[in-house]
């Protein structure tokens, strides 16, 4: 068993702490940072500290930004009567990438989850329903969660609590299999889900 130094050691703790990154992928990651002269790694560092400081919340739909409202709620160009439902950051990115969509986003920032009450806390309900209250051109929701039973929770949720409000709650539908994430569908199966979605409930 290789033994390290407490300071490599912590970097590579903290690497395999990352998503997606597994104990092996860390030390590569590790040991290529350290190989790296001190201004490039100083360089990354800076990115890293930078984007934590700056980086916020968009107040209308829960994106990061760094301005507030984001790029995409504050453009007059967007459909203002759609928004499109999505559990991560990383969805927007998705799907806009199609530019099969041109509403409005709201990030949840997790799943709809009674049973974990800390994960709960930081879901973005209770924004999405009081911007609907306080937005009158919103008349479609599009929920577009992941293909699995948390996202598909969510998207029952959403549907009951809207279910007297007039607006429609409409589901990705084809081409997206059972137990799918959004961010890796390609391209033309995430735009043919956009146009075949269908009304929940």
């Amino acid at each position: 068993m290789a033994h390290y130094s407490p300071s490599v050691e912590n970097l590579i703790n903290k690497l395999a702490g990352l998503p997606g990154i597994g104990r092996k992928s860390a030390h590569r990651l590790a040991f290529h940072i350290l190989s790296l002269d001190k201004e490039e790694a100083k360089a990354i560092s800076d990115a890293i500290i930078e984007a934590h400081s700056k980086t916020i919340r968009c107040s209308c739909c829960q994106n990061f930004t760094d301005s507030d409202p984001c790029p995409i709620c504050s453009d007059p160009k967007r459909d203002r009567s759609t928004v499109c439902v999505v559990e991560s950051p990383r969805d927007v990115a998705t799907i806009e990438r199609t530019h099969e969509y041109r509403g409005l986003y709201h990030v949840l920032h997790g799943v709809y989850n009674p049973i974990d009450v800390r994960a709960m806390e930081r879901v973005t309900l209770k924004q999405l329903f009081a911007r609907l209250s306080s937005e009158s051109s919103v008349n479609e929701i599009i929920v577009a969660t992941n293909q699995n039973i948390e996202g598909n929770a969510t998207a029952l949720y959403i549907s009951r609590l809207l279910k007297d409000t007039g607006i429609k709650v409409t589901r990705l539908a084809s081409g997206l299999p059972m137990g799918s994430d959004i961010e890796y569908a390609d391209d033309l199966t995430l735009s043919n889900a956009l146009k075949g979605r269908v009304e929940i409930g």
